[in-house]
């Protein structure tokens, strides 16, 4: 149901002119502004789901607000990065869009989801890049984050700390909160060239591996297509990625530009986290893989960021 909805939005949005928003920063912040409301109405109206408040819940629907959210903010910084690129530099075009990603990520740390939170803070990053930021900011922005994430860490739920000291320690509680990624380890070490066969994974189908359509939906990959599996797999990311990239570098206006490469950091940041997760390099924080993952409200996402991209592409470039 999902897919089928997601495919007509990313054809609705296709034949939207997005180019007009430009001259319309009235409409750009009303689509901030109404994420932020989504966010708060989340806040006090979510049901527990999974030990967190992430979901508004419509009848038989449920709706993960902090996915439109995603969207929201792509729109706004594309919106003002185009016009202050130039100026980067700047302290005010820093700390200014710092802020447009710190109230929606502490709303979404309060569900507690600190895996969407990281999203939205890497979001403000990928732009700092594609802007032309310097190395000295660089630095400047890694010891800003490294001051919040020091005073941010009393507030971190309890399970949420355990997984990072999980990942520092691979041998810490390993039938606790380690238990999860050395299952997902096997499963993708097992799976060897040509994987076990489809439904055939011993760690997937006999429930060793959690959430093996979500979280690890990776490493269910991994065992049962094998490397060959996985190849395929990152090589249409790459061609996915890489096609958002030859659509940005072809476009004239900055606009664009930046949504293309915004959509395209996107995508990376939630490759990084699922993958990285997966295999231990990161902690698991419930990102889920793009396109993949089971899970409507982030499929619903991708399609509408693509299908913006779409239309930009028709519009720009024939």
């Amino acid at each position: 149901m999902a897919f089928g909805i997601g495919i007509v939005l990313l054809i609705s949005f296709a034949y939207i002119d997005w180019r007009p928003l430009t001259a319309h920063r009235s409409i750009i912040f009303a689509l901030y502004a109404f994420g932020i409301a989504l966010l708060v109405a989340t806040y006090f109206f979510a049901p527990t789901i999974r030990a967190t408040r992430s979901w508004l819940v419509f009848g038989p629907v449920q709706f993960q607000t902090s996915e439109f959210m995603k969207v929201a903010l792509i729109i706004l910084y594309s919106y003002y990065f185009a016009r202050r690129h130039t100026g980067i530099a700047e302290w005010r075009n820093i700390l200014l869009p710092f802020l447009y990603a710190l109230v929606p990520m502490l709303l979404i740390l309060t569900q507690p989801d600190m895996g969407s939170g990281l999203i939205i803070l890497g979001i403000w990053v990928v732009y700092l890049f594609v802007s032309g930021l310097r190395m000295r900011h660089v630095v400047m922005g890694l010891v800003l984050v490294a001051v919040l994430a020091f005073f941010g860490w009393s507030h971190l739920e309890g399970y949420q700390r355990e997984r990072v000291k999980g990942l520092f320690n691979p041998r810490y509680d390993p039938l606790g909160v380690n238990y999860n990624v050395i299952q997902s380890k096997i499963a993708i070490g097992s799976g060897g060239w040509f994987g076990k066969g489809f439904r055939q994974g011993t760690q997937t189908q006999l429930g060793f591996l959690p959430e093996p359509a979500n979280d690890f939906v990776f490493s269910s990959i991994a065992e049962e297509w094998g490397a060959m599996g996985v190849f395929a797999l990152l090589m249409a990311f790459a061609v996915l990625v890489g096609r958002l990239l030859y659509i940005g570098a072809g476009i004239h206006g900055n606009f664009g530009k930046l949504v293309c490469l915004g959509t395209a950091g996107l995508i990376l940041l939630h490759m990084a986290f699922n993958i990285g997760s997966a295999i231990g390099f990161m902690p698991v924080i419930g990102v889920p893989l793009p396109l993949v993952s089971y899970g409507g409200s982030s499929l619903l996402t991708f399609f509408m960021a693509l299908g913006i991209v779409q239309s930009i592409a028709i519009r720009s470039m024939f």
